[in-house]
């Protein structure tokens, strides 16, 4: 024979269940939406790196085609200078 206070607490018990699972069903939609913006957002630094990449190379292409000469000077510089601080260690 079940009491009052028992079916109370039952109930009790019930409604906490129900709010628990309402809470958690809320938490996993705002989740959901959260990785829906972090996605989105990804997404579009993605194409903004991938434009600015492209850019930049035909900048560099663009240079030495109308620089050549300077280009090889520039790049023989630079190789002479990692040679002489590698070859100090």
């Amino acid at each position: 024979m079940e009491t009052r206070t028992q079916r109370e607490i039952g109930q009790v018990a019930r409604e906490a269940g129900e709010q628990l699972e309402g809470a958690a069903s809320e938490m996993m939609e705002k989740g959901r939406e959260l990785g829906a913006r972090v996605s989105s957002a990804l997404q579009n630094a993605k194409a903004n790196i991938q434009e600015k990449t492209v850019a930049g190379a035909k900048a560099t292409d663009r240079t030495i085609r109308d620089h050549p000469y300077e280009s090889l000077g520039i790049a023989f510089g630079v190789g002479v200078l990692i040679g002489v601080l590698c070859a100090r260690r």
